[in-house]
């Protein structure tokens, strides 16, 4: 869970004031008194929330502005953890999740978010005094250094050249310098993972600016293989146009975890390529780099199912009116193969607030997931595995976009201007970027069966994004009745034909009767 600066600074001040001049507030001595049964307390009900959503940035020497291990790193912090957590899915919330919990699908890996009883937990905590509990209630430390990485410690971790951003510079897009991944033999990947190593990261002074301390707005990337390096380290690629596609690198995103059955190769000789990178200053000069880490599969694993692919989403004429809220976007896509959906990735700019994606099967609207949107977080929602929408070849997806050109959306520079499409963080996008596996016929009636089961439905259930789910294969009793019912209509269809058949031979016989008797009976005919 990470403090915006703005808060920060501003909770900071105040508290700076009061710890200087050593004042005990009424608060402070009331977190010290005993504490009745039953009574919210930190080491009880707050730590454990702390140490599952908000430690994994808030510790010394990382990208949070405050540490929220101790109780007394906590405590001067209690109203404002109570503010950022009870905002809701929308931006400045904390953590920084914003799937809305009313609507869609709600499982997802690597959530973070607080249930309504621990919101309601933190706010009593708060409005109580913030009291500190029984030591003995709380719960062992957690292990920091394995905390940095959110999908786990990697196999292995490539390290970009470092790029310096002055303080005052205007956006910049170019191209970096290629560095080997480091890697000898093709592996599988199990997940990626990018994080922005720079050194005014534990400093409260940069700006405030889209990205808060972060200089690396995206990157956009691929590995391709090298077969040599010439004199001055520079790799020569066995071919220039094939390249492996990785998952967009953006400012505050989290882990990507593939497909266990779907994942991607990275080849022997792999060298991380990017002419796409997008630099956005802090207000302070800034020395930064990026650390990829990598999880693999055993050397053994062979991938099931292949990449699928789905471009959605609206980059060219976007029309963002200035000082209206809740402007809307749309963009559809027809899904070309059956798929299985396994992230989520709403990638809007400045104005965003929110995403929904819809499938649409026949003339059926579901929505999948609707979430919140901060262009300071970008986040990505892997689905849980056995709750991925599972989607019919001809489904039609649809993302909607809601636009804030308004003062109250802190990330904007100016509402009275309007905005159109672009690359800069003040200019727009509008893009689902998340991905998924194609599955073939058998494959899709297979994960369909394997959903059945894991989740115990019938024909009278309804199983959020898998429209056909529910069509349930029939047994061998009811293939035996079907066939014979077949049999018997295809009978009695002969019969009747048969019949017809008959009855013109017989219509055909009493008029070539007629004739010859006509004939008999004159005779110059």
């Amino acid at each position: 869970m990470v403090t915006t600066k703005r808060i920060g600074v501003a909770f900071g001040m105040a508290l700076a004031v009061l710890v200087g001049l050593g004042t005990v507030t009424p608060a402070a001595a009331q977190a010290e008194q005993a504490t009745h049964e039953g009574d919210v307390t930190f080491t009880k009900d707050i730590a454990p929330i702390l140490q599952r959503s908000c430690q994994q940035c808030h510790q010394p020497d990382s990208v949070a502005p405050m540490s929220l291990i101790t109780y007394e790193d906590v405590r001067p912090w209690a109203r404002a953890i109570k503010t950022r957590t009870g905002m809701g899915p929308v931006a400045g919330v904390m953590p920084p999740w914003y799937v809305e919990k009313n609507i869609g699908i709600q499982a997802y890996q690597m959530d973070p978010s607080l249930s309504d009883e621990e919101i309601a937990k933190v706010a009593m905590w708060a409005d109580n005094g913030a009291p500190r509990g029984n030591p003995a209630d709380m719960p062992p430390p957690k292990e920091l250094n394995s905390l940095v990485w959110t999908a786990g410690d990697p196999d292995l971790v490539t390290v970009t050249e470092p790029i310096v951003m002055r303080g005052e510079d205007p956006d910049w897009w170019g191209e970096i310098s290629s560095v080997p991944v480091g890697i000898d033999e093709a592996r599988y990947v199990k997940s990626v993972e990018i994080r922005e190593i720079n050194d005014v990261l534990d400093t409260e002074d940069s700006r405030e600016t889209v990205g808060g301390r972060f200089v690396w707005h995206h990157m956009i990337w691929s590995t391709r293989v090298a077969t040599d390096t010439n004199e001055a380290g520079e790799p020569t690629f066995e071919n220039a146009e094939i390249s492996t596609g990785w998952p967009v690198h953006e400012v505050g995103r989290n882990a990507d975890v593939f497909d266990p059955q779907g994942a991607r190769q990275l080849p022997a000789n792999s060298w991380v390529v990017s002419n796409s990178v997008h630099l956005h200053s802090n207000g302070k000069d800034t020395k930064a780099h990026l650390e990829i880490g990598w999880r693999f599969h055993p050397e053994d694993y062979k991938p099931k199912y292949t990449r699928a692919s789905r471009g959605l989403g609206n980059g060219i004429d976007i029309d963002i009116r200035p000082n209206q809220k809740d402007q809307q976007l749309h963009a559809y896509n027809v899904l070309a193969q059956n798929t299985k959906v396994t992230t989520f990735e709403p990638h809007l700019h400045a104005p965003g607030a929110r995403m929904c994606l819809e499938a649409i099967w026949g003339h059926n609207v579901e929505t999948l997931t609707c979430a919140g949107y901060d262009h300071n977080w970008v986040r990505g929602y892997e689905y849980s595995h056995g709750y991925e929408p599972l989607l019919p070849k001809g489904t039609i997806l649809h993302i909607v976009g809601y636009m804030d050109n308004t003062p109250g959306n802190r990330n904007i520079p100016d509402s009275r201007n309007w905005q159109g499409s672009g690359n800069r963080s003040v200019s727009n996008m509008f893009l689902d970027l998340g991905h998924g596996v194609s599955l073939t016929d058998e494959q899709f009636e297979e994960e369909m069966a394997l959903r059945r089961e894991q989740h115990a439905l019938d024909k009278n259930d309804h199983f959020i994004g898998c429209p056909l789910c529910m069509a349930l294969p029939l047994t061998k009793e009811e293939l035996a009745t079907q066939a014979v019912e077949e049999a018997e209509q295809a009978l009695a269809r002969a019969e009747r034909a048969l019949s017809a058949v008959n009855d013109e031979d017989g219509e055909d016989g009493e008029d070539n009767e007629e004739t010859t008797d006509g004939q008999a009976s004159d005779g110059t005919r």
